[in-house]
């Protein structure tokens, strides 16, 4: 890490936004911070970060305390000492340039970056083990982790690949041979007379990583891939195979009902991946408004929005973690298409999005599906979905990683950039303001019109302008009251003004799928628990009221009710939490609402007083179902 113009002004922005997933700011007053080491281990399990010694983050925001000259290069040493010390932490990932003292506002600060890990190096952790010694950061936390997602991080780290492991005691038996004849069938089609389809099942399973012997130990037999892609679904979920496995298709074209179809291992089918591949690919491909296309006088009916949407979706299967929880959903929409897999990526979100860089997680599958025209192998599959979405002018697609459990989600719009009916929305909310919006403006608008809400990396994936360019053209459309913010530092969502808020959900409000068992019935007792929610929630606003609904008086009562906090910021903690019940008994408050009543800073409240105060019962929540919801309030629980 070279210190230039624009680190420097990374860092002075990190200063007034405060700790995020990526920052943290650490005092160094009474000795190297301990707790360092922890942020080193979260960084390197996740996406990398930096860390800033000499300063630290209360209320009022991030302070600057510096160093001495004699701290500086103390605190150099013990780091460098630390790093090469396999007691303290497990691996050195620090280069010379990531190490660097800077100056900000005459406070001499030290950075140090930390890069992420790879996947053979990974977990990164403090002490002699990793159980219980590893940690991964989310949001502006570094949270240890379980034991369960530490043996997957050493799986992963396993040079041979997740799929290549022979199960012991398994066979032919284990094998639905029907699909395996259906498998030489597609082969054929896509590859011709390829030389493999001679060879018997067993020898065919060998080449394409289905059947496997081990020359060291002799070991030989029938290997996970080979079970996932061919075998019968109760072998597939033995306790020594994936027990976890689970495929689900859900297709949701009319808003009245849970599924208009659904795919799911219901006893019904064999429930292997190959199956699921045959029966799904169709309803998905169907559901492209896309037409076949003529070149040299030929039908093709394969365009490149079709091989975009069928990367995406065996993408989803031989990326999937199948020991995690969640299983592989893939879900259809009349607008969208969203797949959903289990396990952490194991590329940086940064390289994902570059494209060019394949690390998949199960190698025998991916050959598997290339072989019958499914899939990518030289890291080109994210161009070609980008490229294919693209070639429709249809908005970018959003990959969002998800944590407890891990899973990535990618979904697909088939919404254009600006769609007329959206530009004629906000027309008739700004009329001919609207005339005087730059592109990048509109596009702003037009996005948190469509997809609910709108953030600076989401403004990444579909411009070209810098982040920080971004960031200042968002606090401008705010200043103008066509936007407001949640303030929730580096992840910021912004959405239309209340009155300018669409009342149909957003592209992306769908929440994230929860597979909690195979039948339909199954999910029968989290509708009826929704529909009371949501009965509750119209008696609760009735009797609660949130701030835009109070009187001018009440709201000035509200304010002299927190004025003997907003006046310090050394209120003890306990008269803040009690001062905070007395605001919010009777009342739906935003954390953006309480933070103007008690002059206090956003982040801080919320991590200090309304998170944990929510867990223990004090403080109720608006919308309990979507607890990270922008515009979620809080108000004091019935019992108090």
């Amino acid at each position: 890490m070279t210190m230039s113009a624009d680190l420097l002004d990374r860092i002075l922005e990190a200063v007034q936004v405060g700790e995020t997933t990526d920052w943290e700011f650490k005092s160094a007053k009474g000795g190297f911070p301990g707790s360092f080491w922890e942020t080193y281990s979260a960084f390197a399990n996740t996406d990398g970060g930096i860390v800033i010694l000499g300063a630290r983050e209360d209320d009022r925001g991030v302070q600057l305390d510096g160093l001495t000259a004699a701290q500086l290069g103390e605190y150099q040493k013990i780091l460098w000492d630390g790093l090469n010390n396999r007691g303290k932490v497990s691996r050195n990932l620090l280069d010379n340039d990531d190490v660097q003292p800077i100056t900000i506002e005459q406070a001499c600060l030290l950075a140090i970056h930390v890069p992420r890990a790879g996947r053979d190096a990974r977990p990164v952790y403090v002490g002699p083990t990793p159980f219980g010694n590893t940690y991964r950061r989310r949001h502006e936390g570094d949270y240890r982790c379980t034991d369960d997602e530490v043996r997957r991080m050493l799986a992963d780290a396993d040079p041979a690949p997740r799929d290549y492991r022979i199960l012991t005691g398994f066979t032919f038996d284990d094998l639905h041979l029907s699909s395996l004849t259906q498998f030489r069938q597609r082969f054929r089609a896509a590859k011709g007379e390829h030389a493999w389809l001679s060879l018997d099942d067993r020898e065919l399973l060998e080449r394409l990583g289905g059947w496997r012997k081990d020359r060291a130990t002799g070991a030989e037999g029938l290997t996970l891939a080979g079970l996932l892609m061919f075998g019968k679904d109760q072998a597939i979920r033995d306790p020594e195979a994936a027990p976890l496995y689970f495929v689900d298709y859900r297709e949701k074209l009319d808003p009245t009902t849970r599924w208009t179809d659904r795919v799911y291992p219901d006893g019904t089918w064999e429930a292997n991946l190959f199956q699921f591949y045959q029966r799904v690919w169709p309803k998905l491909s169907a559901g492209l408004p896309v037409p076949f296309q003529l070149e040299g006088g030929m039908r093709r009916d394969e365009t490149p929005v079709h091989e975009a949407l069928r990367e995406a979706f065996v993408n989803a299967l031989i990326h999937a973690d199948y020991s995690a929880p969640g299983g592989v959903v893939v879900e259809r929409y009349p607008d969208r298409f969203i797949f959903g897999n289990p396990g952490i990526l194991l590329v940086s979100l940064e390289q994902f999005r570059r494209g060019g860089v394949s690390e998949c997680r199960n190698k025998a599958l991916q050959k598997m599906f290339l072989m019958i025209g499914g899939g990518e192998q030289a890291g080109s599959g994210v161009d070609k979905i980008q490229s294919g979405w693209r070639s429709q002018h249809w908005r970018a697609p959003r990959i969002e990683i998800q944590s407890q459990p891990d899973r990535v989600r990618l979904t697909l719009p088939m919404i254009s950039l600006i769609p007329d009916e959206t530009l004629a929305r906000l027309k008739t909310r700004f009329g001919a303001e609207i005339e005087s919006l730059s592109p990048v403006e509109l596009q702003a608008l037009a996005t948190a019109d469509i997809e609910g809400a709108v953030s600076n990396a989401r403004l990444q994936e579909l411009l070209t302008d810098h982040p920080v360019d971004i960031t200042r053209m968002l606090a401008r459309l705010c200043q103008r009251g066509w936007l407001v913010s949640d303030n929730r530092r580096r992840w910021t969502t912004y959405r239309l003004t209340e009155e300018t808020q669409p009342s149909r959900p957003g592209l992306f409000d769908a929440p994230h799928p929860q597979v909690s068992g195979i039948r339909d019935s199954s999910h029968k007792g989290p509708d009826s628990s929704h529909k009371g929610l949501d009965s509750s929630h119209k008696r609760e606003r009735s009797s609660r009221r949130p701030w835009e609904a109070l009187s001018p008086e009440e709201q000035q009562a509200l304010a002299q009710q927190a004025e003997v906090i907003a006046k310090t910021q050394r209120a003890r903690p306990e008269t803040v939490r009690r001062t905070i019940l007395e605001l919010c008994r009777n009342h739906y408050l935003t954390v953006d609402q309480l933070a103007a009543l008690l002059s206090r800073n956003t982040a801080g409240l919320r991590d200090r007083y309304l998170t944990p105060m929510t867990r223990e019962g004090l403080l109720r929540l608006r919308y309990p179902e979507s607890p990270n919801r922008p515009d979620q309030a809080y108000t004091t629980a019935d019992e108090l």
